[in-house]
């Protein structure tokens, strides 16, 4: 058996604005929250998923990264790549229900081959990419 993903990172200017964000706005649930001596250990989860994939929230200002998490965060924002992305089953419900919440996306629903593709910023540095798959592949 191959090993299953359990936790995956996203790099954020702020772990309070973030977890404000994905919870408030996304609608995730926390999932660890835990306030350590050396940094806090801080994720979120779908809820209709909560024992799946967890996500940490990561500050991207870590001093024994000199700078360089910041900077790939950076690029990834200026140059219009999503730093993950999320599916769903119905794009323009989501989208809808998210811009109500006060969701920016700098991309609505667009078909792109077999799936329908959106893309929001999560505020904190992040393009976050949505995405309907649309066609058996």
């Amino acid at each position: 058996m191959a090993p299953r993903i359990r936790v995956t990172s996203l790099l954020v200017d702020d772990q309070e604005k973030a977890h404000a964000f994905y919870t408030e706005k996304l609608g995730f649930i926390t999932k660890q929250d835990l306030k350590m001596e050396q940094g806090w250990w801080l994720t979120v989860a779908s809820p209709d998923a909560p024992d799946e994939v967890e996500l940490s929230l990561e500050p991207n200002n870590n001093p024994t990264l000199a700078g360089a998490a910041q900077a790939y965060q950076r690029a990834l924002f200026e140059n219009g790549i999503p730093a993950t992305a999320f599916a769903v089953d119905d794009i323009h419900a989501e989208v809808e229900q998210m811009k109500a919440r006060g969701v920016q996306f700098t991309m609505d629903p667009t078909p792109m081959g077999p799936v329908i593709v959106a893309m929001l910023d999560d505020t904190c540095g992040n393009l976050i990419q949505l995405f309907q798959v649309t066609a058996q592949q």
